[in-house]
């Protein structure tokens, strides 16, 4: 099971964001770790009743400043809202990014959720599958053929080519961040990998499955074929503060570096082929430890 890193590009409770500067320092560590991935989640804002906005750092722009400072780790979105960017566009990003990290992206794309950052940039909300799958029938041609011609409801692209072509022949992986029947079968037909947010207890992981193999016998796909990926909070009090809504420890793995490996054996054990982490709190030495947990687990095979 790989294990990646979420790098930290919101602002906290407090307000404040992590600096590029910051950020940087933790992606090359994170890179010459050995962490197997660096994921950006793709918001621009959040705003929840009772609560102050909360902001983030651009995730492709960001993205791509990573990969230019890195070399071996993988580089992903969790998950790329395609309703924020033009189908046709977002798909020569991908392939000129994958240029610039030299066949490392995993594109990951979503629907989107959370209807105030639509309305506050001006991006429509309803419809938000139908666009969705609009978008998927031009992006995933593109990628993989490096032309499409495509008329839609929401999108169109005449006639269109990706030249030059990416350094894969078939373009970086796509994983799609899904939870509805629908979303679901789009995955199946189209992704290389599903990822389900959060993964929750282990014991869950079956109903997971189950969901995954429904939409895939749907389409008649072998299941097997879908990679299934999900992120873990990992935390450790005894390095720093942690958030207030991160107390309680049931919420997050900690403990040493062999107890942490315990965890995520657990998840590798079920059939998981990728964790994304979100690690608490933000300094050097929790990279270090989920490093050598990491370690330890791809020595255990």
């Amino acid at each position: 099971m790989k294990v990646g890193l979420i790098l930290p590009t919101a602002q906290n409770e407090h307000g404040s964001v992590l600096s590029f500067a910051e950020l940087k320092y933790i992606a090359r560590q994170a890179d010459a770790a050995g962490l197997d991935s660096l994921w950006l989640y793709d918001h621009l804002l959040h705003k929840f009743p009772g609560h102050s906005t909360v902001g983030f750092w651009e995730a492709w722009t960001m993205l791509s400043a990573i990969a230019a400072l890195t070399e071996r780790a993988n580089l992903g979105t969790w998950v790329l809202c395609t309703a924020f960017r033009n189908p046709a566009l977002l798909a020569k990003m991908a392939v000129t990014l994958d240029e610039v990290s030299a066949g490392r992206l995993v594109l990951g794309l979503g629907a989107g959720w959370h209807e105030p950052e639509f309305t506050a940039f001006g991006f429509p909300f309803t419809r938000r599958v139908d666009r969705f799958e609009e978008a998927l029938k031009i992006i995933v041609p593109l990628l993989r053929t490096g032309r499409v011609d495509f008329t839609g409801r929401y999108y169109e692209a005449r006639d269109c080519e990706l030249v030059p072509a990416g350094p894969r022949p078939s373009g970086p992986p796509l994983m799609i961040g899904a939870f509805g029947p629908r979303m679901l079968r789009l995955t199946a037909q189209y992704a290389d990998s599903w990822n389900i947010d959060w993964l929750g207890p282990p014991e869950r992981f079956g109903e997971h499955r189950a969901r995954l193999a429904e939409a895939c016998t749907a389409v008649g796909r072998d299941p097997g074929t879908v990679a299934i990926t999900g992120s873990l909070t990992i935390g450790f009090p005894e390095l720093g503060d942690m958030p207030r809504w991160l107390r309680d420890p049931s919420q997050y793995l900690t403990g040493s570096a062999e107890d942490l490996a315990l965890g995520l054996q657990r998840y590798a054990e079920l059939g998981v082929s990728e964790v994304m982490c979100a690690c608490y709190p933000h300094v050097p030495a929790v990279v270090t430890r989920l490093g050598e947990a990491a370690a330890l687990l791809s020595a255990r095979g």
